[in-house]
């Protein structure tokens, strides 16, 4: 009995070993492909280096005339937080996008980190225009800025 009890513990150790020897494995070094998202969608930032790239982080809305642009809100109007004096408000940032168009059209309505540089500045009547290199996915939602609920499409730029 004691014999069997000893045995029965051994095998126990050595499955436990195993099994966190293969959960510390890490991510898996192949893309997998998920059904419904375009290949080159990344969920993991491939580099925090910047180099010449423009980051922008915002929502993806699409025009009438079929023009993508993103909605930066970052330094934009925000509340005042604990009566803290407001910080000055200033117009959200919005750009141009040059890319993808599948993958863009994908991405109109999510919440989004681009990357890529400037192609053409801006002007007095339109926005400067981003070449994109790179997407990250964030959020399936655009949400108001300052709030818990889902931007509605009055925000669109």
């Amino acid at each position: 009995m004691k014999k069997t009890f000893s045995i029965v513990i051994l095998f126990a150790a050595m499955v436990c070993s195993a099994a966190a020897a293969l959960g510390q494995a890490g991510a898996p070094t192949q893309r997998v492909h998920i059904p419904g998202i375009p290949n080159g969608t990344s969920i993991y930032p491939t580099s925090t280096e910047r180099g010449d790239k423009f980051i922008s982080i915002g929502c993806i809305q699409k025009s009438a005339n079929g023009e993508f642009r993103i909605t930066d809100w970052r330094g934009a109007a925000q509340p005042s937080v604990a009566n803290a004096p407001p910080i000055a408000a200033t117009p959200p940032l919005v750009l141009r996008l040059q890319g993808d168009q599948d993958m863009l059209n994908f991405h109109v309505g999510h919440e989004v980190q681009i990357g890529g540089p400037i192609m053409e500045a801006a002007t007095a009547s339109l926005p400067a225009r981003v070449k994109v290199e790179s997407i990250l996915y964030l959020s399936r939602t655009c949400w108001a800025r300052g709030t818990t609920t889902a931007e509605s499409s009055a925000h669109k730029p």
